[in-house]
């Protein structure tokens, strides 16, 4: 499977830094805890008394969204519903050891981070503006269609993955027990984004590998322009 970007992402958001992880072999039957912790209290303490909406990350992603049409608290990133619900609620909730990692990731480094069950794709993944007839299965079963245009992850069976770019994900593709294989997007629009981008990739890469036995490989897609195979027999 290939994960790519529309030539309409690269002409909108030509500044669009990606980092890519695909790993094989999770499970759900090991303890994250500690680590999430600790990248929860680096979050909270990066932005002490001001709100998230403060940091250049998340101020970089409401432009963005009012570049699609929508009102800075419209429409949120995935990051800065995380960085919210950390600030009111004093930790995120516990899903699944590896999407743990995840949200704790991205709320340390304030950058969306997504992880998509491979094994619930269909073809190949690419972000694009919806042409109207995809479905997107949300968490409690019902089918969505997307709005025209709206920016989706699509596979080749038309199933979306997530809405709205980076501010829903699809029941379909969430992590969860069974999960063998994933994919872990992690997108900044940012003027630093891409050393940060790539800093948070490796970081979470390695608490991977820590973790769990199974091959990993990472990607890095430069102004929405190229693409990763994830396919890891591919990888060198």
């Amino acid at each position: 499977m290939k994960f790519t970007y529309a030539p309409h992402m690269a002409q909108t958001f030509p500044h669009l830094q990606t980092g890519l992880i695909v790993v094989s072999n999770i499970q759900n039957d090991v303890d994250t805890d500690a680590q999430v912790h600790e990248w929860e209290e680096t979050a909270k303490a990066r932005f002490g008394d001001e709100t998230e909406s403060s940091l250049p990350e998340i101020q970089a992603w409401r432009a963005g969204y009012a570049k699609m049409g929508f009102k800075p608290t419209q429409v949120r990133c995935a990051s800065e519903a995380l960085l919210r619900r950390l600030r009111q609620h004093g930790s995120l909730p516990s899903l699944h050891p590896l999407v743990d990692l995840c949200n704790a990731a991205s709320a340390m480094g304030a950058l969306p981070v997504a992880a998509f069950d491979l094994a619930k794709v269909e073809g190949n993944i690419q972000v694009r503006p919806a042409a109207g007839d995809e479905q997107y299965q949300t968490f409690s079963g019902d089918i969505e269609t997307p709005e025209t245009d709206e920016i989706i992850f699509c596979d080749d069976g038309k199933n979306v993955h997530a809405r709205r770019w980076v501010n829903r994900q699809s029941g379909l593709s969430a992590i969860q027990a069974s999960t063998s294989d994933a994919l872990i997007v992690i997108e900044g629009l940012h003027e630093t984004a891409k050393v940060d981008v790539l800093a948070l990739r490796d970081r979470l890469a390695d608490q991977i590998s820590n973790v769990w036995q199974g091959r990993l490989s990472k990607g890095h897609i430069e102004g929405a322009i190229g693409s990763f195979d994830t396919d890891l027999r591919s990888q060198t």
